[in-house]
């Protein structure tokens, strides 16, 4: 039995002015991706491209554990894009033939009454065929549920996306004007030797 869940999350995040404006920080898809994903869960395949095996998670009687391709990219107005490439369902083939995963979302930098502040939006969806032990549970049963499961995974990517950027993104101004001053010190110092 084909059935559909779906849900979407949007955020907003306020910024305070640093050095660097967000829009730099945002330019590194990586660090951006690290910042949020637990790295025992993620193996980066390239530049852009990050593989995430996502927490497992019981369904009424089935056990997922989704393994998601995700594509994260610099988008308009210094912004940041992410869509799911692929999906694969582990230790439940049966599952995994019959389950498509769509993951798409955007972040990007905005100015509101003179602050900045980060704003986007995500959406997941899951086509799955359902195995025939739940073709008996009603229907809307099994799409509240669904759509709670979903709509909770994309509430805490909100949760640490809210948390953890904002402390990685003070972090790296903090580096990057240490590394400044190091480089203004040497070359000071180079330039009283001559």
């Amino acid at each position: 039995m084909p059935i559909r869940f779906s849900a979407s999350q949007s955020v907003i995040i306020p910024v305070h002015d640093q050095p660097l404006p967000i829009q730099h920080y945002l330019k590194q898809p990586q660090r951006l991706v690290k910042a949020l994903i637990d790295p025992s869960r993620m193996q980066i395949l390239d530049l852009e491209l990050f593989r995430l095996s996502m927490r497992s998670f019981d369904f009424m009687t089935v056990h997922i554990q989704p393994v998601v391709d995700l594509k994260v990219w610099n988008g308009p107005q210094g912004g940041l894009c992410l869509k799911s490439l692929k999906c694969q369902i582990c230790s439940n083939e049966d599952i995994n033939r019959r389950f498509h995963l769509s993951l798409d979302g955007f972040l990007a930098p905005t100015t509101h009454c003179g602050e900045t502040r980060l704003e986007g939006t995500a959406r997941l969806v899951v086509d799955v065929d359902l195995p025939p032990a739940l073709w008996l549970t009603p229907r809307t049963l099994l799409e509240t549920t669904g759509n709670g499961l979903l709509k909770s995974v994309l509430l805490t990517i909100k949760q640490r996306l809210s948390r953890q950027l904002l402390v990685d993104y003070y972090a790296w101004v903090k580096s990057q004007e240490e590394k400044s001053s190091t480089v203004i010190s040497r070359t000071a110092m180079g330039s009283s030797h001559v």
